[in-house]
């Protein structure tokens, strides 16, 4: 057994464990943390298939970005999560039975001709001036291109539509409309108000009619 082999057992022992821990802690802030574990693990299974660029990725954007922004969520909502965990064993039967499916999905995926796995084998140390985030770049725009433009919708879309979902109006607070706003011209900028002023009697003349 290598050290490539040995380590990537290793990784595989610990992300699994970690992604269990995931879904079986009561706290959510220990969730999170061991999703940041598993993260880590991920990334360095990512560096033993020598894909330095999607490790780095990962570690950056779903440690440094994602996970931050889970953690701040559920420190700062009050969540009852004891109400959320009310009827959970009763959805298990069908949880499962969209988990095994994906399972065999999968499964089916990874073993067909056309992703070229038909079986497990070892990269090998990439040639000297070989750069991962070239070849990534290249397979996403010309092989990919497609699938890949399609994901960018769909997470647009969903953007979209968790803004509108999330979205609410105060009626107390005043809004600016920019279409009265580019309506405007100088006519109605500006209203000349004529008043006359006030007239104050002589203060001789308030004497002389007491």
């Amino acid at each position: 057994m290598t050290i490539q082999l040995a380590a990537f057992y290793v990784c595989a022992v610990v992300l699994i464990g970690a992604a269990l821990r995931v879904i079986t802690t009561r706290n959510a802030v220990h969730a999170a943390l061991w999703l940041v574990l598993a993260f880590f693990t991920a990334a360095c299974l990512w560096l033993l298939l020598y894909a330095e660029f999607l490790a780095a990725a990962l570690v950056m954007v779903y440690v440094g970005a994602v996970m931050v922004l889970f953690l701040f969520v559920v420190m700062m909502l009050d969540i009852n999560f004891d109400k959320l965990r009310e009827g959970i064993w009763r959805h298990l039967p069908l949880a499962g039975g969209i988990g095994i499916l994906m399972a065999l999905e999968m499964a089916l995926v990874l073993g067909s001709r056309e992703f070229g796995v038909d079986g497990p084998r070892s990269p090998g140390a990439p040639p000297a001036g070989y750069s991962n985030t070239k070849e990534l770049g290249r397979l996403l725009y010309t092989d990919y291109v497609f699938p890949f433009e399609l994901a960018a919708v769909i997470l647009l879309v969903a953007i979209v539509a968790a803004i509108a979902l999330t979205l609410r109006r105060r009626k107390e607070t005043r809004y600016q409309d920019p279409a009265d706003q580019l309506a405007a011209n100088k006519a109605n900028r500006l209203k000349i108000v004529k008043d006359a002023p006030a007239r104050v009697p002589p203060a001789s003349q308030e004497g002389g009619g007491e």
